[in-house]
């Protein structure tokens, strides 16, 4: 069943999928001629094409870098996650958007702390780490991000925004992404001061089993168990596991009970759905447009990016079969 899935994925006109599939699940090099070119595919796909194509003439979109989900900050992370490829010179102007919003006085004013927690939404600052590494057009501020990360970094593991004193637990929206970007640049870099912080953040999830209310075994939130492409800056077991999975944390027997979660969402044709969207596709400037329809959703139809997605983490899991 797993060949017949993969071999459909194989035949997607999809470029970004065939990347997903050959490097994530068999294992095709990056460096490998077959890649690059796919690669080169994706760059003039026309989702692509559709994601850039509010750019101007200085390369810049005129939109808030974080306008849901068309700014440059989104723009970026969807790139990254979908194989564009490494080193576009193109995509600085984009850069310079997110860096110039994320460095600005009025950005630093929302940095708060209260009761020795810095109170933050560092989704944004990790999702800026993350595509800018991935896409291979980091500069001198981009360590500054990752040592924000870690100074934000909360005791047990994580970070949140909420800024009631009372809240001392860390949030998994905004924990997630972090991780992702640090556990890459630990990788990159070699550093161990960045794998020891994706490693105390990976506790937030492990320690929770993915999904799960330490105190009771019941469900946090009931969007944790339902499967969405893209997530953004939203969390559910398919992001959570790939990420574990990237980071390498899934060898974990803490994942045990989100996989098992995962594969008992496999349909027959051996693919996955997407379950929900956090997007809608419009012309119309409003929070969540979106100019990319990622396949939909629909409890019995296969979506491609959650299926390779999900292949991807049964893989790298020992559980592909």
């Amino acid at each position: 069943m797993m060949n017949n899935i993969i071999d459909k994925l194989l035949n997607s006109d999809e470029p970004s999928v065939k990347f997903k599939v050959l490097v994530n699940v068999l294992g095709k090099k990056l460096e490998s001629a077959e890649i690059k070119k796919l690669q080169e595919e994706i760059k003039s796909s026309p989702r692509v094409k559709l994601l850039l194509s509010e750019r101007e003439k200085d390369g810049k979109i005129p939109f808030h870098p974080y306008a849901k989900w068309y700014g440059a900050h989104w723009v970026l992370a969807t790139l990254a996650d979908i194989g564009y490829p490494s080193g576009d010179k193109s995509l600085i102007p984009l850069r310079e958007q997110v860096l110039a919003w994320l460095f600005s006085e009025e950005h630093r004013k929302h940095i708060k702390t209260i009761d020795g927690r810095t109170r933050r939404c560092a989704s944004q600052e990790g999702n800026a780490l993350f595509s800018l590494l991935t896409l291979g057009i980091t500069d001198t501020r981009t360590e500054e991000l990752a040592e924000r990360l870690v100074k934000w970094q909360w005791p047990d593991g994580g970070w949140n925004c909420d800024r009631d004193p009372k809240a001392v637990n860390s949030s998994f929206w905004e924990s997630l992404i972090p991780l992702r970007a640090l556990a890459l640049h630990g990788r990159l870099t070699g550093k161990k001061e960045w794998r020891e912080a994706a490693k105390r953040a990976a506790e937030v999830f492990l320690k929770r089993k993915c999904y799960k209310r330490q105190k009771d075994g019941r469900i946090m939130v009931d969007d944790f168990v339902e499967l969405h492409y893209p997530c953004y800056w939203h969390y559910d077991i398919l992001f959570g596991l790939k990420v574990m999975a990237e980071a390498g944390f899934i060898g974990d027997k803490r994942c045990h009970d989100a996989l098992d979660l995962l594969e008992s969402k496999r349909l027959p044709d051996g693919g996955f759905p997407a379950e929900k969207k956090y997007y809608r596709v419009t012309k119309k400037m409003a929070a969540g447009h979106s100019l990319v329809d990622w396949g939909g959703t629909s409890k019995k139809r296969m979506n491609e990016f959650v299926t390779a997605d999900a292949l991807y983490v049964l893989k790298k899991s020992g559980r592909l079969t």
